[in-house]
C-alpha cells in the first residue's frame, strides 16, 4: 500500500487530468475530454464529477443509452445533486421515455425549486407527451425564473397555443420576439397565432420574417404557403409549397399542400402528380388520396376517382367527406342504387370537414351544413306513417328544394287516414310553393318559424332513397310548379309587347360565386350581340362592376335589370312563364325553370353536379332542358357560342 502522501500526490495528478479533460469539453475538443473523463475513471470509477461530464459527452455524441448509464451511476453516488437529476433526464428524454425523464426533472425541482432550466426542460417533456396544461405551468415558472430567456417565452406559447389560448400565446411569442427580435421560430410561431385568431394578413408577415431570418426554414414556408392557399392567394402558394419541398423532398404534407393549390387554380393535372407523390411517400394519407379522387373527378375520370375514394376509406374507413364523394361519383354515373345509400354521409358534419384547404369540399360543392334537424324526433325510413305527423325539412340551397319537392307528392302512396305531412322550406321559396302544398294537403313553413310537434320527420334530399327512386323513375308529373295567380296578374304586361324574343338570363348564383356555379359577365357577349332578343336578367342581386358594365354595354337597351322588384321566387316564377326560354348556368334559377317546364339552355361547367349526369345534353329531370357542357375546363366561351347558335337557329 502506497504511503498516504504518495496516495495524495495520485488523487491531485488524476484531478488535474480531470480539470483538463472538462477544459477541452468546455473548448470543444470532444476526443480530448473523452480520454481525460475515461483516464479519471481507470484510477477512480467512483468519480462522480467525471462519470457525469462522461454521460454529458455522450449524450452529445447521440449514444444515449450510455449516456444514461452514466450519469445514473453519478446519481446513485451523489443522489442530492439537482443537475445530476437534470441531466439523467434529459438522457432518458432523448431515449424516449419520457416519463422517466419527467420524474427526474421532478427530482431535480424538489431539491432546487428555483432550478430554472430544470422547469424549462420538465415543460418541454410535458409537451411531448402532449400534456400542455402542465407544460403550461412548468414553462410559466421558467419564465418567472428567468424572465430574459427568450426560449422559455416561446416555448410558453407553444403550450399556450395548443390549448386554443391563441391571444395569451401571440404575447407570449411578443415577448420572445422583444428579447430576440431575430427569433425564427417566435416569429413562426406568432404567424400560427395570429392565424388561428383570424389575422391571416398578421401570419403572412411573421412567416415573411421567419423567412428573412431562416431562409431554410422548411416549416415557415410550409405554414405561409398554407396560409397563402387559404386566402385565395394560389399562384404564391404554389411557390412557397415547392420552397419547402426544395428543402425536404420528402415531406408529404407540402406535397398535398402543393395539390390542393394547383386544383384551386384548376390545375388538376399538375394536383394529381402532387397528390400521387404524396401518397407514394405516405400509402395511408386518407386526405391525399381522398383529393386525388376529387381531382380525378374533376377531370371526368370517374372510374380513377372511384378507385381513390376507395383507398382513402381503405385507410380511413370513417373518412365522412370520402364516402360522400363516393356517392357523388356514383350518382353523377347515375347508380342509384349504391349512390342513394352512401349520400347520407352528406349529413354527417364531418363530410364538410376534410382538414385542408381549397379542396377540402366534397365533389359537389354546392353541398350546404343542413339545418339542426329536429332534436329526438325518429328518422322516418319508409315504414307506413299511419295516423302521424312526418316534417320534411331542406336542407341545402333553394335550387335543391326547388328540384327535391317533386318528391314529397309521392309519399301520399305511402299515407293513411290521418297521416299529416309537413314541409319545411326556405322563406323565399314559400309564395311559391303554397298553392302547390295546399293542393297536395302539405301543411307549409319557413325555416325559421316554428315547428309543429312531429312524430318522424325526414331530409328533403332523403326521399329518394326512402322513395327507392331509380334513375329510370325521375321523370314527374310536368310542370310541379306554377307561379301563384297573383304574382301572374303583378307581372301581366311588365314585360313589353310580342315582337321580340324575351330570354330570362343567370350567369351567376345568389350566393356561391365560384368557378363551377358563375361565369364572367364578359363571356356572355356572343348572346348579347343576337339580333331580336330582349335579355331579362333574373339575378336579383348584381355586383357593382357587372352594373357598371351593363350601364354602358352597346346592347344596353335589350338588356333589362329586373333587380329587386324579384322580391321572392314567385316573382321569379311568374316572369318565366311570361319568357320564350332561359339560358342560366347552374343555379336555383335553372331548377325553378325547370320545374315550371320552361324551355331551358342549361350551360354547365366540365366538371358538373352529380344531378346532371354524364356524357348527355338531356336531362331526366327536366325534359324541356338543353344541357351545354363545357367541352374542358374553364373553356365558357365554347358554351356560350353553342348556346348562342342554337338560339340564332330558333
Amino acid at each position: 500500500m502506497p504511503p498516504l502522501h504518495l496516495q495524495s500526490l495520485c488523487l491531485q495528478v488524476m484531478e488535474q487530468v480531470f480539470v483538463r479533460a472538462f477544459a477541452a469539453h468546455r473548448d470543444g475538443r470532444l476526443d480530448d475530454a473523452e480520454r481525460g473523463y475515461r483516464a479519471t475513471l481507470a484510477a477512480d470509477p467512483v468519480h462522480v464529477d467525471a462519470l457525469h461530464m462522461l454521460g454529458v459527452l455522450r449524450h452529445q455524441q447521440g449514444q444515449h443509452a450510455e449516456a444514461a448509464d452514466l450519469v445514473r451511476r453519478a446519481v446513485d453516488l451523489r443522489p442530492d445533486d439537482a443537475a445530476l437529476q437534470l441531466n439523467l433526464g434529459n438522457a432518458l428524454k432523448a431515449l424516449g421515455d419520457l416519463d422517466r425523464a419527467i420524474e427526474r426533472f421532478r427530482n431535480a425541482l424538489t431539491l432546487s425549486p428555483a432550478f430554472a432550466l430544470a422547469h424549462y426542460n420538465l415543460g418541454n417533456a410535458y409537451a411531448a407527451i402532449g400534456r400542455h396544461e402542465d407544460a403550461m405551468y412548468a414553462f410559466g415558472h421558467a419564465v418567472r425564473l428567468q424572465p430574459g430567456d427568450a426560449s422559455s417565452h416561446n416555448n410558453l406559447g407553444n403550450a399556450l397555443h395548443a390549448l386554443g389560448r391563441h391571444a395569451e400565446a401571440a404575447d407570449a411569442f411578443r415577448r420572445a420576439l422583444k428579447i430576440r427580435p431575430g427569433h425564427a421560430g417566435a416569429h413562426n410561431n406568432l404567424g400560427m397565432a395570429l392565424n388561428a385568431l383570424g389575422d391571416s394578413a398578421g401570419a403572412v408577415e411573421h412567416f415573411q420574417k421567419a423567412l428573412r431570418a431562416q431562409p431554410r426554414f422548411v416549416a415557415a414556408h410550409f405554414n405561409l404557403a398554407n396560409t397563402l392557399d387559404a386566402t385565395g392567394y394560389h399562384s404564391q402558394a404554389v411557390s412557397g409549397y415547392e420552397a419547402a419541398l426544395a428543402l425536404q423532398p420528402q415531406f408529404p404534407p407540402a406535397l398535398f399542400g402543393l395539390g390542393n393549390a394547383l386544383a384551386a387554380l384548376g390545375r388538376h393535372e399538375a394536383a394529381i402528380g402532387a397528390y400521387e407523390r404524396a401518397i407514394g411517400l405516405d400509402p395511408k394519407f386518407s386526405l391525399a388520396w381522398l383529393a386525388l379522387g376529387t381531382a380525378q373527378h374533376a377531370l371526368g375520370r370517374h372510374a380513377a376517382a372511384l378507385r381513390a375514394f376507395d383507398e382513402a376509406l381503405r385507410a380511413r374507413p370513417d373518412l365522412a367527406a370520402a364516402h360522400l364523394n363516393r356517392a357523388l361519383t356514383w350518382l353523377t354515373l347515375g347508380d342509384f342504387r349504391r349512390g342513394l345509400p352512401e349520400y347520407e354521409w352528406r349529413l354527417d358534419p364531418a363530410s364538410r370537414d376534410t382538414g385542408f384547404g381549397a379542396l377540402g369540399a366534397p365533389v359537389a360543392t354546392r353541398e350546404c351544413p343542413p339545418p339542426t334537424c329536429p332534436q329526438g324526433v325518429p328518422r322516418w325510413r319508409g315504414e307506413p306513417l299511419g295516423e302521424r305527423t312526418l316534417l320534411i325539412h331542406a336542407e341545402q340551397g333553394f335550387g335543391d328544394t326547388l328540384q327535391f319537392i317533386r318528391f314529397v307528392p309521392s309519399i301520399f302512396a305511402l299515407a293513411q287516414a290521418g297521416t299529416r305531412i309537413v314541409l319545411e322550406v326556405q322563406a323565399p321559396l314559400v309564395p311559391l310553393i303554397a298553392p302547390a302544398a295546399h293542393t297536395a294537403r302539405i301543411t307549409l313553413i319557413a325555416q325559421g318559424t316554428p315547428r309543429p310537434n312531429a312524430d318522424l320527420q325526414c331530409p328533403l334530399l332523403s326521399l329518394p332513397l326512402v322513395l327507392g327512386t331509380t334513375f329510370d323513375a325521375l321523370p314527374a308529373p310536368m310542370p310541379y310548379l306554377a307561379a301563384p295567380t297573383a304574382y301572374r296578374r303583378k307581372w301581366r304586361g311588365s314585360l313589353g309587347g310580342q315582337a321580340r324574343r324575351k330570354i330570362g338570363l343567370a350567369w351567376s348564383g345568389r350566393i356561391h360565386r365560384h368557378e363551377n356555379r358563375s361565369m364572367p359577365l364578359a363571356a356572355l357577349e356572343a348572346l348579347f350581340a343576337l339580333d331580336g332578343i330582349d335579355w331579362i336578367v333574373l339575378q336579383p342581386h348584381l355586383t357593382d362592376a357587372e352594373h357598371a358594365a351593363l350601364d354602358v354595354h352597346p346592347r344596353a337597351r335589350s338588356i333589362h335589370r329586373l333587380g329587386e322588384k324579384l322580391a321572392d321566387f314567385a316573382d321569379t316564377a311568374a316572369v318565366i312563364e311570361r319568357l320564350d326560354a332561359v339560358v342560366s348556368i347552374d343555379t336555383s334559377i335553372a331548377h325553378l325553370a325547370g320545374a315550371l317546364d320552361a324551355k331551358l339552355w342549361l350551360m354547365l361547367p366540365f366538371a358538373a353536379d352529380w344531378r346532371w349526369f354524364s356524357d348527355t345534353d338531356a336531362s331526366p329531370w327536366y325534359p324541356r332542358a338543353r344541357l351545354v357542357r363545357q367541352p374542358r375546363p374553364g373553356a365558357w366561351d365554347e358554351v356560350v357560342a353553342q348556346v348562342a347558335n342554337a338560339l340564332r337557329e330558333g
